[in-house]
């Protein structure tokens, strides 16, 4: 049973930060903005300094080795991988966001967080983390993590590999990547903020929710020509977009 939060809020003065990867760099800068004191990053092999709380920021397969090289330095440890159990830490704390190294606290205003917890202690740490760095909690059952991940890939990885799939395709009308990029990128921008603000099914368009097949069948023998080891990839995503439009509402 996931814990409720501590009663009262317990401070979190000092952080080291094991991990000098994009997230670790990213946390360790926003933390030190938000007021705390923060040890690191400590790069691999090394030993984090003693601190109120120490933050494994490391790939997920050296999880458990840091954990056991870190343990006793702070009141309390964890981790912030999104898929990983908390077995081996005392708390979690994922970011959903994606990081490339050189970001602060701004880019963590406002952004989810899921985090667990042994304890009620131990999710009051994880909480207080959030709260300075003005994101937003929600509490991740250890079970459910694999259906969590696996959601914020989709959601994320899983769109920059389609965007590199339009990249590819829109090559044969001679535009360079770069130029695909920023011809594209206020498209995708604005069908995000529609999915976000009106949900998927009613911010479906194009050719597929508007029944117009022929148009589709133009399309996927444009891919066969010019980008072929991309076909099977259209066809999933054409069979899923029916699958999708079939729920859409029809105008009145």
């Amino acid at each position: 049973m996931i814990p409720s939060p501590a009663p009262s809020r317990r401070a979190v003065a000092t952080v080291s930060v094991v991990g000098a990867g994009r997230l670790g760099t990213a946390m360790a800068r926003a933390l030190t903005e938000a007021g705390l004191t923060v040890n690191g990053p400590f790069r691999r092999g090394e030993r984090a300094r003693r601190a109120d709380v120490v933050l494994l920021c490391v790939p997920d397969a050296e999880i458990a080795g840091a954990a056991r090289a870190h343990a006793g330095i702070g009141r309390r440890l964890g981790h912030t991988s999104g898929a990983t159990p908390i077995q081996d830490v005392d708390f979690g704390l994922h970011p959903l966001q994606t990081f490339l190294g050189g970001e602060g606290l701004a880019a963590f205003r406002g952004i989810g967080c899921a985090v667990a917890a042994h304890d009620r202690d131990g999710l009051g740490v994880a909480r207080d983390l959030v709260d300075a760095l003005g994101a937003r909690a929600f509490v991740i059952d250890d079970g459910a993590r694999g259906s969590y991940h696996a959601a914020a890939s989709i959601a994320s990885n899983y769109l920059v590999t389609l965007e590199d799939a339009a990249e590819q395709v829109a090559a044969a009308t001679g535009l360079s990547p770069a130029e695909t990029r920023a011809l594209f990128a206020p498209l995708v921008r604005s069908t995000v903020e529609n999915w976000a603000a009106h949900g998927a099914a009613s911010s479906l368009t194009g050719p597929i929710a508007r029944g117009d097949e022929a148009t589709v069948d133009s399309q996927r023998a444009a891919v066969a020509e010019h980008a072929p080891a991309l076909l099977p990839l259209f066809d999933v995503l054409a069979e899923r977009t029916r699958a999708l439009a079939a729920r859409k509402e029809p105008s009145p």
